[in-house]
């Protein structure tokens, strides 16, 4: 059996909030969704993508907790802070490189997206890929994925001098490097010009 893989392509997100409504339906998430959509440019367009966590093979979020409340499981996949450690210093969501975790006041608890690994890790797909109309959210082999859509899917990002390799895919314009030195490149402006040639 082929090996899954999440790929987030910013390029095709519609905006519909599918993914958003799914999230909080999971079991495990107890209504709240650990995905959000990002605006893009407010001021030129409404062109939004979907921010899922990109489960760091070496996350920064683990690191800065002093609770040791984020575990990583065996698969690589970065969990919600365990709710009886975590003390709510929202170092983790200072710490992120892709301001993923969110802190909830309610709850006193740091939350983010765990890929819906009661799901994945028994084979299924994340609630989000699975309601996803315009596969701007694909969970499946990465053969199946690059048979059926142009763009470079990378999992290797540069923030300055720290390069920061992802279990999570973001797709790229055929064109551009393998990986993307976020801060030097505006993200934004590939995401429009491939909008403009969709794929």
């Amino acid at each position: 059996m082929m090996q899954s893989v999440f790929i987030v392509d910013p390029a095709r997100c519609i905006g519909c909030q599918a993914c958003v409504q799914a999230c909080g339906e999971c079991g495990t998430h107890r209504g709240v969704s650990m995905i959000h959509l990002e605006y893009l440019q407010r001021e030129e367009t409404v062109q939004t993508t979907p921010q899922v966590c990109m489960h760091c093979e070496e996350p920064t979020c683990a690191r800065v907790c002093p609770a040791d409340a984020i575990k990583q499981t065996p698969d690589g996949v970065v969990q919600t802070s365990l709710k009886p450690r975590c003390v709510g210093c929202s170092n983790c969501v200072l710490a992120c490189p892709f301001g993923v975790p969110k802190y909830d006041a309610p709850v006193d608890q740091m939350m983010k997206c765990d890929m819906c690994y009661d799901r994945t890790s028994v084979g299924k797909k994340p609630m989000c890929a699975t309601v996803c109309p315009s596969e701007a959210l694909y969970f499946g082999p990465i053969d199946t994925w690059q048979k059926r859509r142009r763009g470079r899917a990378i999992n290797e990002f540069r923030f300055g001098k720290q390069v920061v390799k992802t279990q999570v895919y973001l797709v790229l314009p055929d064109d551009k490097p393998e990986r993307l030195e976020v801060g030097l490149v505006p993200l934004q402006n590939w995401i429009k010009k491939d909008k403009d040639n969709p794929r």
